[in-house]
């Protein structure tokens, strides 16, 4: 074999097993290298925190913004529609619903006013993007010190966020979305422009939204006339508008008034000189009737019916506001005197015009704002000898006359006799007579003559006196329950020569300076004149020689009722005089009798003194 093929033959040597193969030495890093290394050390968790935290703090966002309205175009306002109650001069009786004034651009306002709301809510308003860290600081350090909320930190521009799209509850969310919001408001609009939107919106208390329905509500006057104690009034306002503004706290507001111009002069908007003459002629309106509220409460009632669709109305009302002043003083002058001694608490006063039934004033209690419950509408009492009138009536049309003969003596009807009090029986006394002194044996006589008790309820119901009436002859006395108005509306028949009236409150009404059509009921005959006629005579009677002789004008006629009920628990007088009518009651409302106050004594005084506030 050929060396060559030999050696080709020859076996390979395995190669040698791996643990006995090293590896050559790794050369040692250098110390540039080195030092990259641990710098990235160093780096990598801050970086790793900064992205994650980044995303976390990007979908906190998204949860908190997935809900956000839609901030692209400003809402309109939503509002309910508003109605404003005018007395015959003019003087605002009251409010429902939603004032919104004149839109007002920023030009042409005095520059105090914006300075005051700057001054007071926020004075960095000019310079913070929406969102004032510092002013949420210092307001979560005086709010810690003082352990309960005694400052806000949000802005002008989160305040006008929350009015303008989000709710009014109070939690961590909504005011994440109120500072995202204020922060979009802040691109979107100038500062000129958001102050503008602030002023035009924001709620300033009594149902007026912005600053021009808020001047002419407290001030009668537009906002573009407010003087500088006025626009620090009205600056005040937002921190609390219900409980800050003139018509629900006039002290309040007045003091609230002065913290503005306080921080105005803190801000230099204003001199101290210029606070000093501002507060000095800080004087208020004189304040609305304190108890009209009765008499719009009552007029306002039923208005959808009355005005059906959604426009803004301005509705002139019955009431004559210096006669309604009038009733006012009275009525509280002798509650709080000869009442308070005969354990009197409570009363109620009509004006009610007799011919067209219009209401000229009401006082349905002593204080509105302490009980707002009508005593003239919506109490049912006893009328006792008051209602005699209506049945006396039915005698008239049954044939009977004023001069004819009833028998005083006493009488027994199934074991029931009434009293006649200190009236001591003659046997037989005219119809008249019998009216004028209240003998009960003989009304109760006259009852039957008239048809009975239904035809008591029966006259009753033409004359448009609704109650609850016994089917007794107790009826005569005086039992059933009936309240002021009806009553007062009843003897306006009486005295308007027979024509039924329903009472109302709203003489005209308009919506966008025009005139509606008012829906009235006509006055309709209910009992021929000449019954009313000579039941009136009987009244004047009443008046001139019977148990009304308190309730005589001097140089007027005045025709009219007493009515007492048991133990003194009801004394009313109702009557009539120039043609009005005017009703009284006083009482208390726990029914517990009075220190025998009768309808001759306090109630015909309080008659005759209203009766000469007439004009």
């Amino acid at each position: 074999m050929p060396p060559a093929q030999a050696a080709r033959k020859r076996p390979r040597r395995p190669p040698p097993p791996a643990a006995s193969v090293r590896p050559a030495p790794a050369a040692p890093p250098s110390p540039a290298r080195a030092a990259r290394r641990g710098g990235w050390r160093w780096l990598r968790w801050p970086l790793l925190i900064g992205i994650w935290g980044t995303v976390a703090l990007a979908l906190l966002l998204l949860v908190f913004a997935w809900d956000l309205p839609r901030p692209d175009s400003l809402p309109a306002a939503t509002r309910r529609p508003a109605v404003t109650l005018l007395a015959g001069d003019g003087t605002v009786l009251a409010n429902q619903g939603d004032l919104y004034g004149e839109v007002v651009r920023l030009r042409d306002l005095p520059a105090h006013l914006p300075a005051a709301l700057m001054a007071i809510e926020d004075r960095r308003f000019r310079s913070h993007p929406g969102i004032d860290l510092w002013g949420m600081a210092r307001a979560a350090h005086a709010n810690w010190r003082a352990g309960e909320v005694v400052q806000g930190g949000s802005t002008l521009t989160q305040q006008l966020a929350k009015n303008l799209f989000l709710t009014p509850e109070r939690n961590f969310r909504r005011k994440v979305q109120e500072a995202l919001l204020a922060l979009w408001l802040e691109r979107r609009f100038s500062k000129d422009q958001l102050l503008e939107i602030y002023l035009n919106r924001v709620y300033l208390g009594a149902g007026a939204y912005g600053v021009d329905a808020a001047a002419r509500l407290f001030f009668n006057l537009p906002a573009r006339r407010l003087q500088l104690w006025q626009s620090a009034l009205l600056a005040g306002l937002p921190k609390a508008p219900s409980r800050l503004n003139p018509r629900a706290s006039p002290d309040l507001a007045v003091a609230r008034a002065s913290e503005v111009l306080e921080a105005m002069v803190a801000t230099r908007a204003i001199t101290s000189a210029q606070m000093e003459a501002e507060l000095a002629r800080m004087r208020l309106p004189p304040p609305r009737s304190g108890q009209a509220g009765w008499f719009a409460d009552w007029a306002l009632e039923n208005l959808g019916e009355s005005f059906p669709g959604n426009a803004d109305l301005t509705l002139r009302a019955t009431l004559d506001t210096r006669l309604q002043a009038a009733v006012e003083a009275r009525l509280e002058a002798l509650l709080a005197g000869p009442g308070a001694r005969a354990g009197v608490s409570q009363g109620a006063v009509l004006v009610l015009d007799a011919a067209s039934g219009a209401v000229r004033a009401m006082a349905g209690g002593r204080d509105y704002h302490a009980s707002q419950f009508n005593r003239a509408t919506d109490a049912r009492r006893q009328p006792g000898s008051a209602f005699k009138p209506i049945y006396y009536l039915a005698a008239l049309e049954q044939g009977m006359r004023p001069d004819d003969a009833v028998s005083d003596l006493p009488l027994n009807l199934g074991g029931w006799s009434p009293g006649n009090g200190a009236w001591r029986a003659r046997g037989e006394i005219t119809m008249e007579e019998a009216l004028a002194n209240s003998v009960n044996t003989a009304a109760v006589r006259v009852l039957y003559r008239a048809g009975g008790p239904r035809g008591a309820m029966e006259m009753a119901a033409r004359l448009g006196i609704e109650g609850r009436f016994p089917k007794d002859a107790s009826l005569a006395l005086g039992t059933g329950e009936v309240n002021l108005l009806d009553l007062a509306a009843g003897y306006a028949a009486i005295a308007n020569g027979g024509m039924r009236v329903t009472p109302f409150g709203i003489a005209s009404a308009s919506a966008a300076g025009r005139p509606l059509p008012m829906v009235r009921a006509a006055a309709r005959r209910a009992v021929a004149a000449e019954h009313t006629a000579e039941l009136r005579r009987m009244l004047e009677a009443v008046v001139a020689r019977g148990s009304g002789r308190a309730a005589a004008v001097p140089g007027r006629s005045v025709a009219g009722k007493t009515g007492t009920t048991q133990d003194s628990r009801d004394a009313w007088f109702i009557g009539m005089v120039g043609g009005q009518v005017i009703g009284v009651w006083l009482g208390n409302d726990d029914a517990r009798p009075m220190d025998d106050v009768r309808g001759g004594t306090l109630p015909a005084r309080l008659f005759r003194e209203v009766a000469e506030s007439l004009s």
